[in-house]
């Protein structure tokens, strides 16, 4: 049986088929982002059409959510949103399916949420960036109407952890400034909020920076080709504005840091793998084990210290310069993960990825399921037959912006369409023949994971 998902979609490509068939041009007929991975559980969706009430959301969006398989009870969900302009906003269409960040939901029992709002490609940004023209408030319906479709009613009251990239910073930190008690942690990837009128971004609402949102941990990252370095060109403004920001949340005793990513411009670069441990300590210090507890203050004791734009971070006791405007880093690890990636991203890993499991061959089709390393997500996997390598899958990784992963990248963090498939069609076996095989998996620094265990397959004659 279809799910309602699955059948909707079918229905809307036959549509399509059908318009195309009598001549009429059917993208002109059809919502732009009607074609999208299905959302069988885990995975669930709801879409809603653009209002025309004041105070509303003008565009249509719609959101899907990824439930860890076997979770009872969510201590929290994890945001992944897209940024500005039609191909970023198509691009949130696969956010929840990303396997490395489900790695990070699934070890803190979060589910991980994507939004993909039908913005034209041409119209005002910020009818949606800015949560209080209506984004927000469908981001809180969108939470009850999952939790009620994923029998986890709690996810409409569990705390927020926010990503990002650009307009999508812009939203997050929007979000953490009007809901500052609902957020864990917030990582804001070449775009922020104002926080002051600026005559240079006209048309854009300043929010205000009251003491809740001071305690919730911030991270400012950008591209060095972003004005850092790069003082010209279309992103110039992006370090003037996060400069702004940090400079004065951070003026005010917040906890906030800047990052910058010293061989990009706007796209995401390497920036996961600095964000998702640095999200993984927050979220490790203020999520409560109970859904009825309010969040975690972030510990201070082991605090590190650097100047935003240095390549050195020292515990804050040693810091020689004036602590308030020095980039706030929460612990040793995340410091030398910091150091790292703003000299070359090449963030270390010591620890192999999961090993593949229910590994089980159809016919000729070997299949598989697995789980990204934490820190360095995956790049491919090696099929062995008969104790022997036989391929790499993919042959190729791919990544126009940082390391080449698995699931390939878009310009806004999120997997390529159609998603990858953990399947391998042997086409060299020979009919009849027995053979055994193993799957492993190898993260982005080429570190493999244990064999899976057996499959074993005897092809008819």
């Amino acid at each position: 049986m279809f799910s309602d998902q699955r059948f909707l979609w079918c229905q809307r490509v036959a549509s399509c088929v059908g318009l195309l068939l009598i001549g009429i041009p059917a993208i002109a007929q059809l919502p732009p982002y009607d074609v999208f991975p299905p959302a069988n559980p885990p995975y669930y969706r709801v879409r809603y059409e653009a209002s025309k009430e004041p105070g509303e959301l003008i565009f249509p969006v719609n959101y899907t959510v990824w439930i860890p398989p076997g979770v009872k009870h969510l201590r929290g969900v994890i945001v992944h949103q897209h940024g500005c302009g039609e191909g970023s906003c198509k691009s949130g269409l696969t956010g929840a399916y990303d396997l490395h960040w489900q790695a990070l939901a699934k070890k803190h029992d979060c589910a991980l949420l994507a939004a993909a709002y039908e913005q034209p490609e041409k119209a005002d940004c910020q009818m949606w960036c800015d949560p209080r023209n209506g984004s927000g408030k469908a981001f809180e319906r969108c939470l009850a109407e999952l939790g009620a479709k994923s029998g986890h009613p709690e996810l409409a009251k569990v705390p927020w952890t926010l990503w990002g990239h650009s307009g999508g910073g812009h939203w997050a930190g929007g979000m953490v400034l009007l809901h500052p008690d609902r957020v864990a942690a917030a990582w804001l990837r070449s775009g922020v909020p104002l926080l002051k009128v600026d005559p240079a971004r006209p048309g854009i609402k300043a929010h205000s920076l009251d003491a809740a949102a001071l305690r919730v941990p911030l991270m400012c990252n950008l591209g060095t080709k972003e004005g850092v370095t790069v003082k010209d060109g279309r992103f110039a403004g992006v370090w003037r504005a996060n400069e702004a920001f940090f400079g004065e949340v951070r003026s005010q005793g917040g906890l906030i840091g800047v990052a910058v990513d010293p061989l990009s411009s706007h796209d995401c670069g390497n920036q996961r793998y600095l964000a998702i441990p640095w999200l993984d300590a927050c979220l490790s210090a203020r999520l409560p084990k109970s859904g009825s507890e309010s969040l975690h203050d972030m510990p201070i004791e082991h605090v590190y210290l650097a100047e935003p734009t240095s390549l050195e971070a020292v515990a804050a006791a040693k810091f020689n310069g004036d602590a308030r405007k020095a980039a706030w880093l929460p612990n040793e690890s995340i410091a030398q993960a910091w150091m790292q990636y703003v000299k070359d991203t090449a963030v270390v890993d010591t620890t192999p990825p999961p090993a593949p499991t229910n590994v089980r061959f159809s016919g000729n089709e070997l299949s598989w399921e697995t789980e990204a390393d934490l820190e360095s997500g995956l790049a491919s996997f090696i099929i062995e037959r008969d104790g022997m390598p036989l391929t790499s899958i993919p042959e190729k990784s791919s990544n126009p912006f940082g390391r080449p992963i698995f699931q390939n990248l878009q310009y806004s963090d999120t997997p390529t369409q159609p998603l990858v498939p953990l399947r391998f069609s042997d086409s060299t076996a020979k009919p009849g023949n027995k053979h055994t095989y193993r799957v492993i998996a190898v993260n982005t620094l080429g570190l493999k994971s244990s064999p899976s265990a057996d499959a074993t397959s005897e092809r008819p004659q």
